[in-house]
């Protein structure tokens, strides 16, 4: 069964922004997002092996800024012929960050990985639907003083990104969603 695809209008840009972001206050900062994309060494947990999923996207987008991507997939060898990890503690040399594109429930999972593998900034991905905060999740990070990203896509504070992002980031701004 496949999800129906919504086109991507201002009205679906809209949508996404008030229904996911209305609900949910995201204490992140914006110099704590443009801290996490100074970090020059990202993983990419929960990066698909599927080429046309969202998660492929960002990792695509984030290699072709010069950014040095790593996929962590168990389930996968490569992506994007780029070595695949099973978990972010195997990865070497060590990353410097970590974007979780995974279930709130794996992001509970994956940021003891990070703390163990000494990881300290984490973005915890969401766009549209559930993304992957967790509330548990942040309370662990903070507790042990990692820098956390808590929502947002990337896309959104990347420059010169396609038009459907930045109409997204403004219709979080209208709507005082946007981190100051």
């Amino acid at each position: 069964m496949h999800a129906e695809v919504m086109p991507i209008t201002a009205r679906a840009v809209y949508l996404v922004s008030y229904s996911v972001f209305r609900e949910v206050p995201m204490p992140t900062t914006r110099a704590e997002i443009d801290d996490f994309l100074s970090n020059r060494r990202i993983a990419v947990v929960g990066v698909s092996r599927n080429s046309q999923d969202f998660s492929r996207a960002v990792f695509r987008e984030l290699a072709t800024r010069g950014y040095e991507v790593v996929p962590v997939n168990p389930l996968a060898e490569t992506i994007e012929d780029s070595a695949c990890f099973p978990r972010v503690q195997a990865i070497a040399p060590p990353v410097d960050a970590a974007l979780l594109i995974t279930s709130p429930a794996e992001t509970e999972r994956v940021v003891h990985d990070c703390a163990e593998a000494g990881i300290r900034d984490v973005w915890m991905h969401k766009g549209g639907g559930q993304g992957s905060v967790s509330k548990v999740a942040v309370a662990y990070c903070r507790e042990k003083g990692m820098r956390v990203v808590e929502g947002y896509c990337p896309f959104m504070f990347l420059p010169n990104t396609q038009w459907f992002h930045r109409a997204h980031g403004f219709l979080l701004k209208l709507t005082h969603g946007y981190p100051a």
